[in-house]
């Protein structure tokens, strides 16, 4: 798969890689290899049994933690909100290309809320059915 994006040492000795394939991807696969080297797993995380995980309260490391980086041109901050807002695409759990939002706390850089909305309810990329994109 290459070079990771991200690479965090587990406490065990193993480590965490991030792989989005983008840079506007639907997917990012976290890999956990052991303290040798060896596989231990890898799954995508761009999916709403990962987005479940994210809590108010977390800090922006343990959001790249359980998603991998975001679209970085996607990146805004919202001065009059003092609110700095990440985005992932991904495919949502019917087909459709969908956008993750992860709203911090510009001042604390912790997670405020999250939101999400496919692609064809924000009018990106035009109307049309784009369940296609999302075909592995």
């Amino acid at each position: 798969m290459g070079l990771p994006a991200l690479r965090w040492r587990e406490p065990d000795g193993g480590e965490l890689l991030a792989y989005p394939f983008g840079p506007m991807g639907y997917y990012t696969y976290m890999v956990r290899t052991d303290r040798n080297g060896t596989l231990v797993s890898h799954e995508n995380v761009l999916d709403p049994v990962h987005f479940a995980r994210l809590k108010a309260g977390m800090t922006e490391e343990e959001v790249l933690r359980t998603l991998g980086p975001s679209v970085q041109s996607w990146t805004v901050y919202f001065k009059a909100r003092d609110e700095l807002v990440w985005e992932w695409r991904y495919c949502d759990d019917w087909g459709e290309p969908a956008r993750f939002n992860v709203l911090f706390d510009g001042s604390t850089r912790r997670l405020r809320t999250t939101m999400s909305q496919t692609e064809s309810m924000r009018g990106f990329f035009g109307m049309g059915d784009r369940r296609q994109w999302c075909k592995r």
